[in-house]
């Protein structure tokens, strides 16, 4: 098994991809930003500075093998441009300079579906595709990844498109909360589709390209398989799950999409109504097998957010 440094430790992603690489056996250094994160046994807790600060990185890369770098900042108004390149592409430039020169065997960095295009398009994505990223979010990703590649250390990209699972932030935290409103929701003529990725199939993901040597040197787009599912699809999931009419109503997309290119933000109706299937079929033929499809995994996260019965609560206590 590995000692694997994971940045962003504390994330959303960071958090349940420590606790499974210790389940399965790997001593994780935690690189966190604060102090006070727990992570149970075989995971060693280091405090780093801030990214936007010049970061020794030498003590954290200390008899490390593997690399998982989580840390950066998401895809977020208001983020201006320099901080992003800051952060998400030079940090991320000396973080795999320090990997290369300390001997690291493998440095899996965590880009974005963001590097490779922009929030809609017109077919399946892959990595055949020329990277044309949109924004300066996209464009540090990308960045970051020419750095990592001209670094010298052994590389693996993954650019994955936005994910979901218990405790999910962003968009999908907001997606989520109208899913458990009790109002109904005029999506049914939202016939586009999204594809999504599961925190399970991610990790899932993360475990094999760790565990083979073949994915050294290649990037690859990460996804549910399957089709991806349309927004009435994912509300009705939800609801379901919480034994719950759908209450899906039609609605003219142009009632939506009209208001929103006439005050000049297209990204968000592209984000909203926009088409983005990516098709994971490189990393599959590569022998990764996903957990789920995106139902599926999204049956469980409503499961795993479902409130417990106290009867269920008072057995499990111990």
């Amino acid at each position: 098994m590995s000692h694997i440094l994971v940045t962003g430790a504390s994330g959303f992603v960071g958090s349940p991809t420590v606790r499974a690489l210790a389940d399965v056996g790997h001593h994780v250094r935690a690189a966190v930003r604060r102090s006070g994160s727990t992570f149970g046994p075989g995971v060693e807790v280091v405090q780093h500075p801030d990214l936007t600060e010049t970061v020794d990185w030498r003590p954290l890369l200390d008899g490390i093998d593997q690399v998982v770098h989580l840390a950066g900042i998401a895809h977020t108004r208001g983020v201006h441009p320099s901080l992003y390149d800051r952060v998400n592409h030079q940090a991320t430039a000396q973080l795999a300079h320090a990997a290369a020169q300390a001997g690291v065997r493998q440095f899996v960095f965590i880009s974005s579906i963001g590097a490779q295009c922009g929030p809609a398009a017109d077919h399946a994505v892959t990595e055949r595709d020329q990277p044309a990223p949109i924004g300066a979010y996209g464009g540090s990703k990308l960045a970051a990844e020419v750095a990592v590649r001209a670094s010298g250390v052994p590389f693996t990209i993954l650019r994955p498109v936005a994910l979901y699972g218990p405790g999910v932030k962003g968009n999908f935290k907001l997606l989520a909360r109208a899913a458990a409103s009790l109002l109904p929701l005029p999506v049914k003529d939202f016939g586009n589709r999204r594809s999504l990725l599961g925190i399970d199939n991610f990790i899932s993901a993360l475990n094999f390209v760790l565990a083979t040597p073949a994915t050294l040197g290649e990037t690859y787009v990460v996804a549910d398989p399957g089709i991806p599912p349309r927004l009435a699809d994912v509300i009705s999931t939800l609801r379901k799950e919480r034994r719950r009419w759908p209450l899906i109503l039609p609605m003219p997309t142009d009632y939506v999409q009209i208001p929103l290119r006439l005050i000049r933000r297209s990204d968000m109706w592209d984000r909203i109504g926009g088409n983005l299937r990516v098709d994971p079929g490189k990393l599959i033929g590569a022998g990764w097998h996903p957990v789920h499809d995106t139902i599926t995994g999204l049956k469980s996260m409503a499961q795993a957010a479902a409130p417990r019965k106290s009867g269920t609560a008072s057995r499990s206590t111990r």
